[in-house]
This record gives C-alpha cells, structure tokens and sequence, in this order.
C-alpha cells in the first residue's frame, strides 16, 4: 500500500513536470492566461520536478511491502529459535 502510494505520486509529479516544461516552452497554451507560457524558468522548474518524482518511484521499490516485512519477520524469528536450540 506504501509502495502504491508512493508510486502514485511519482507519477503525477512526472506528469506534472512536463506540463511545467511544456508551458515553459510554449508548446501547451492552456490555459492561454498562463503566467507559465514562454517562461525559461518553468522548464527548469519541470524537469527538477520530473526529476525528483522518477527517483521517488525509484525510491519506493526500496520500501518494503507488508508481505515482505512479515516474511522477514518470520525468518529472524526463526533464526533466534534456531540459535537458541
């Protein structure tokens, strides 16, 4: 579920990001009143953007699910009865 999340908001901090630089370039006019439009910095402020929500998903692969925290769990467990014995 964390990693979904995660995931989640990666993407549309990707997909924010390019519409950013879109705007910037002056590709996506939408709205026409934009203060966005043709502005240098909105390309720069895009791709950080986009930049940083690819290494959260990146990231977010790293955050173990609740099924992988369980069996991992369960191994030390069983490894702590083992060394006991």
């Amino acid at each position: 579920m964390r990693q979904n999340i995660l995931i989640f908001a990666g993407i549309i901090g990707v997909l924010a990001g390019v519409v950013f630089m879109l705007q910037g370039a002056g590709i996506l006019r939408a709205p026409a009143d934009s203060f966005m439009i043709d502005d240098g910095q909105w390309i720069t402020n895009g791709a950080i953007l986009a930049v940083l929500s690819l290494i959260l998903i990146g990231g977010a692969r790293l955050v173990p699910t609740r099924a992988e925290e369980k069996a991992r769990k369960k191994a030390e467990k069983e490894a702590r009865a083992t060394d006991a014995e």
